[in-house]
């Protein structure tokens, strides 16, 4: 039996023993066909406790789901919060979704099992013979699965925190008292024995020596390596490969990646056939530019993605070379056959000016994204149809010098704004948090400087200062709750060439392959690596490991509480990525299979269970 509404409110503990009351809304775990009211796609629960599939595929849902919400009881029961409390319910689905578990105050011995339960893919987490096994033994299972990082397998705070989480920051009210050793494992016990009385007794038994881990490679997986096909632009024409994808996301059977003037491309997560390729601009004119291609995120079975198709316009007086004019566009994407879903124009100029194309944030509302002829506004696309339901200019006035652009974070829309003084040096950035149904700003923060928004950890928000500095040296802090701003210095500043927030911890990479892990909160370095990896991309990580990657498709695993190398594969030959200068797109990470991007539009499928 599937619960569907498993919260603490559904969980009684009396002498005799946990027991899981309020079946309204369950369903035998066998019966999904039979279940009209999942079909007609009525979302059921309550959102601090429902997993990412009962808010974005709630016909799909099975026994995976009361495994992410046993974990979210189990936080509550241990620090009396849960791991994405918001302010509303639209905010607390947004963080389900996408965002990064609040962890902070889980006891050590509950942290592993707490972090299984909570991955965003249902596959990724343990069966319920598997967490009867973790309770016995009291450790996991010999066979410990990576995990994807969340849906998209996007870098960034998607996903949990990383194993050494930080300790909290001087905001934080501190966390609950750790409770003695006997009392953690008793509250672990009590909740596996709640999931056994809310599962039914056919689906909670022991799995026997050796086996009861499920499959975590998609059905008829094998290693692959592809090329994708140019797309054809003019006619019969093609457009060349040139560099590597700047990004990837899964969504259901499919890999979309995108970049090196491809708007969009699929590969079977199974065997990697490149079923379709879409350019960015499919009529590209003699005086077009070079085009990137973006991914700016995923939706229930597709993707959303920037257009721009550019035509040509006679020369103006006084000039012998014809002008350009540039349709900019967002558009939804069926990731299973590549058609439009809709598609929204967003710009049309002559300027020359494009839209910072990484600042689009998908959310579950829609696509808020640069807006405006120039630029100079931003909008939200609904989801469904594209209509535009409001659009605001952005809040700089032409008194001032300097740019905004959108930013994501823990699925939340952040405008941030740096303003320059008169002789060009950094004067102030402005955080702004937006309310999607209206774009206003819910708060907005002013730190002196320019800081760059590096993503959310632990109830708040992390900006990296001083991003053109020769070092950096400090970060700084926004608690959520009360948008208090504090300024953490890193114990050994970092020259590093990137800095990445994966699951709650800082990451910063060199071209060597050096990477440093810190904690945001505190700014202590956890440790120190050399990945072997060289001009590594962002990386991905999963509840164990980190894997970075490099143009030519070297890969590394790194343990993610002490970063030792646990595992490599060298570049590949057929990379050819000499002189390739567009950025490269982070793993992908789906179960235990990794896609990797590098080359010219390659990507190749690894199982990290044989790293």
């Amino acid at each position: 039996m599937v619960h569907r509404d498993l919260k603490p409110a559904n969980v009684m503990l009396a002498e005799d023993g946990p027991r899981v009351i309020d079946f309204g809304v369950s369903r035998a775990a066998e019966s999904a066909d039979a279940d009209a009211l999942t079909q007609t796609g009525r979302v059921m629960g309550t959102p601090p406790f429902m997993s990412p599939e009962q808010f974005t595929s709630p016909h799909e849902v099975d026994a995976a789901t009361d495994v992410f919400s046993l974990g979210a009881v189990v936080t509550y029961a241990a620090t009396r919060h849960g791991p994405f409390d918001s302010v509303s319910p639209w905010e607390t689905a947004t963080r389900v979704v996408d965002g990064t578990p609040d962890l902070d105050g889980v006891p050590d011995a509950l942290l592993p099992f707490v972090r299984l339960c909570l991955e965003k893919h249902p596959k990724a987490r343990p069966t319920p013979a598997e967490l009867v096994r973790l309770v016995r033994d009291g450790r996991l299972p010999d066979r410990t699965r990576d995990t994807r990082s969340g849906p998209g397998g996007s870098s960034g705070s998607s996903g949990s925190s990383a194993p050494s989480g930080p300790a909290p920051s001087a905001a934080d009210t501190g966390p609950a008292p750790r409770p003695p050793r006997r009392r953690r494992r008793a509250i672990l016990v009590t909740a596996v024995a709640a999931l056994a009385a809310g599962a039914g007794a056919g689906t909670l038994v022991l799995a026997p020596d050796g086996g009861g881990a499920p499959d975590a490679l998609p059905a008829g997986w094998h290693a692959w390596h592809r090329q994708a096909r140019n797309p054809r632009v003019k006619g019969s024409d093609v457009l060349p490969a040139e560099g590597p994808f700047s990004g990837c996301v899964s969504s259901g059977t499919s890999l979309v990646c995108a970049g090196d003037g491809v708007m969009a491309a699929r590969f079977a997560l199974a065997d990697g056939r490149n079923t379709w390729s879409l350019p960015l601009d499919p009529t590209p004119s003699s005086s077009s530019g070079p085009a990137a291609g973006t991914i700016i995120g995923t939706r229930p079975g597709g993707v959303y993605v920037f257009g721009a198709d550019d035509s040509e316009l006679k020369p103006a007086k006084n000039q012998n070379a014809p002008g350009v004019r540039t349709h900019y566009t967002v558009q939804s994407i069926d990731a299973a056959t590549g058609r439009a879903l809709w598609r929204t124009p967003v710009s049309d100029n002559t300027d020359g000016t494009g839209p910072d194309t990484t600042g689009a944030v998908a959310t579950p509302a829609g696509v808020i994204t640069p807006y405006g002829d120039s630029f100079d506004s931003y909008a939200l696309l609904d989801a469904a149809h594209g209509t535009v339901r409001w659009h605001h200019r952005l809040p700089y006035g032409p008194e001032d010098q300097g740019d905004c652009r959108l930013t994501g974070a823990g699925g939340q829309a952040y405008l941030v704004c740096h303003a320059v003084k008169a002789d060009g040096a950094p004067d102030r950035t402005t955080i702004a948090q937006l309310d999607p149904a209206t774009g206003k700003a819910r708060w907005t923060r002013t730190a002196e400087g320019s800081v760059n928004l590096l993503g959310q950890a632990h109830r708040h928000l992390v900006l990296g200062t001083d991003p053109t500095a020769a070092k950096l040296t400090g970060l700084t802090l926004i608690d959520l709750a009360s948008q208090i701003m504090t300024t953490v210095r890193l114990s050994v500043p970092s020259t590093a060439s990137g800095g990445y927030l994966v699951r709650g911890t800082l990451y910063l990479t060199l071209t060597s392959g050096s990477v440093r892990a810190v904690d945001p909160a505190t700014g202590r370095q956890l440790w120190e690596s050399n990945s072997t990896v060289e001009q590594p991309g962002p990386p991905t990580a999963s509840a164990t490991r980190l894997y970075l990657a490099s143009p030519n498709g070297r890969l590394a695993a790194l343990d993610l509480r002490t970063g030792k190398v646990t595992g490599t594969l060298p570049g590949r030959d057929d990379s050819d990525s000499t002189g390739a200068t567009d950025p490269l797109g982070a793993p992908v990470l789906s179960g235990d299979a990794l896609y990797v991007p590098y080359g010219l539009r390659s990507v190749y499928s690894v199982d990290v269970k044989s790293l």
